[in-house]
């Protein structure tokens, strides 16, 4: 009897496919979509990697914001001196224009990839999966244009870029 219902049920997963649908039948997830638009914008995340220098320099301009993306813990321990903290995972269309109500802004944007350090914080991310790309994919899909990646590999203890750090006790 348990074999019967576990291969019906088989069966009717195959049925409904690998797309997820909300029970009105309204397609929620669409791999094919990010996969569009995340090729969609190679060349233009590519115009937006900013080094050093120019992040410091936009960091300290009227209507510029930094967004940390990372998990509140390892913000908590160490960012970007007057970043903004938004969990990823918690990106919505209500939840970011509640912090980013104007999206012209210029958001800068940064990961723990871009930082050598000794903090578990700032540990390097498999390079496939730093959170830069997938935070710019998001927040461009959001309707969010004027974007600017940190690009590099900077030191902690030696970037222009001040960094608020509280020690874990």
């Amino acid at each position: 009897m348990k074999t019967i219902k576990i291969i019906t049920s088989l069966i009717i997963l195959s049925m409904l496919g690998n797309t997820a649908f909300a029970q009105n039948g309204v397609e929620k997830i669409n791999y094919n979509g990010f996969v569009e638009l995340s090729d969609s914008l190679k060349s233009y995340r590519k115009k937006r990697l900013i080094n050093e220098a120019t992040f410091n320099t936009f960091r300290q301009e009227p209507k510029t914001i930094i967004l940390d993306t990372r998990s509140k813990s390892a913000f908590d321990e160490i960012h970007i001196q007057g970043a903004i903290h938004i969990n990823f995972s918690d990106f919505t269309k209500d939840k970011l224009e509640a912090i980013i109500p104007d999206k012209t802004i210029r958001i800068l944007i940064y990961c723990n990839n871009n930082f050598e350090s000794k903090k578990t914080s700032l540990l390097d991310k498999n390079v496939r999966l730093a959170l830069n790309i997938p935070t710019f994919i998001n927040l461009y899909g959001y309707e969010y244009k004027n974007i600017f990646e940190l690009k590099g590999y900077l030191k902690e203890d030696e970037t222009i870029i001040p960094l608020i750090t509280n020690e874990k006790k």
